[in-house]
């Protein structure tokens, strides 16, 4: 056999390797699209502090980031591209979400089967979506429960911003972290915001108490007018 005669097999041996990888590329592109798509219900479902609808779509987001890496696991490029890592981010984001909303513990990057720096990317967003829950919460009045998801929020930060790490690392953190700064900032001014008024309200039907105010309606009635009135007018 000539090397001619050789370098054919060996270039049809890779077309068909291309083959499958393509395969294989095109069937995680299906699944990262509906991975994404059962997170973002599940945070929807946990905004509507709907839990059961919430654990159902966890369950399928979960079945859905194994097929991926079940579709991909011959192929560590696949794996790690964009399209891929960025559907396991909302994976990893979906159920932290759930675990900061419920106060129940956190899965870790093990538990996920995810990579560091995806499991990171994740927890920044998660936080950074507690501010909608949050202001949820003060549009009923101020109360413990939003300060302890701003606490949250602000443990986060305070553990990512000490990752000083390149982006090739990270996987572009740096930049997650510093939006994340900016709603926490927001969240924080609304939270206090939140409480000052509920402590002006306190001490004014306080005041209104010690002047025996409270209940009483301002008679808001026009004054009725007699015919010697009504000629003036």
């Amino acid at each position: 056999m000539s090397d001619l005669e050789k370098l054919d097999a060996v270039v049809e041996a890779i077309r068909q390797q291309f083959e499958a990888k393509n395969a294989a590329r095109d069937a995680a592109i299906n699944q990262s699209r509906g991975l994404i798509q059962h997170c973002a219900n599940a945070i929807r479902a946990v905004h509507r502090h709907d839990w059961e609808l919430a654990q159902t779509r966890l369950t399928q987001a979960r079945a859905a980031a194994e097929a991926i890496g079940a579709v991909v696991s011959a192929y560590p490029d696949l794996y790690h591209s964009g399209y891929t890592q960025d559907a396991l981010k909302e994976y990893v984001e979906a159920w932290l979400i759930y675990a900061l909303v419920r106060g129940e513990s956190l899965p870790t990057p093990e538990s996920l089967g995810v990579e560091p720096a995806t499991y990171l990317n994740g927890l920044c967003e998660a936080a950074s979506e507690l501010r909608r829950q949050i202001l949820d919460i003060l549009r009923d009045g101020h109360s413990q429960e939003a300060e302890r998801l701003l606490n949250a929020m602000d443990t986060i930060y305070g553990l990512l911003i000490g990752l000083d790490f390149h982006d090739t690392i990270t996987g572009g953190l740096r930049r997650r972290v510093d939006a994340l700064r900016a709603v926490l900032e927001r969240t924080r001014g609304d939270v206090t915001s939140s409480l000052r008024q509920q402590a002006l309200q306190a001490a004014l039907a306080d005041f209104e108490r010690r002047l025996g105010l409270q209940g009483v309606q301002p008679n808001t009635a026009l004054p009725v007018l007699d015919d010697e009135d009504a000629d003036v007018v």
